[in-house]
């Protein structure tokens, strides 16, 4: 299995997990004010398991994850924008948006500022 793992780009693991976490996130939050009885039950389950996924596959990635975790940062920033649109209709505000540029720009100098 690790030699299979080792010729999945990283990126791979690192978008996966992202969309994982964010649409968990989504759906609890979505499962906590929406639903409730069997509904929450069941769509507490489905943002339960799409955590674990996330968790799961972040993991899988054959990198040492502080080396990643820049770009994860980056990642999930964009993401949830995407995600939160989709869902609740969320337009990002500028102040959003120019702290999202700098979270991204963070991230990409964490990943690949070569010191």
């Amino acid at each position: 299995m690790k030699y299979i793992l080792q010729h999945i780009h990283p990126v791979f693991f690192l978008i996966l997990a992202t969309i994982l976490e964010v649409s968990g996130d989504a759906i609890i939050r979505k499962t906590i004010y929406n639903y409730t009885g069997v509904e929450r039950v069941s769509f507490g389950l489905i943002g339960a398991l799409l955590l674990f996924g996330y968790g799961f596959f972040l993991n899988l990635a054959p990198v040492e994850f502080g080396k990643v975790v820049g770009l994860y940062i980056a990642t999930l920033f964009i993401v949830w924008q995407v995600i939160s649109f989709i869902t609740f209709k969320s337009i990002p505000s500028v102040p959003v948006i120019v702290g999202g540029l700098f979270v991204v720009t963070g991230g990409l100098i964490i990943t690949f500022w070569k010191s």
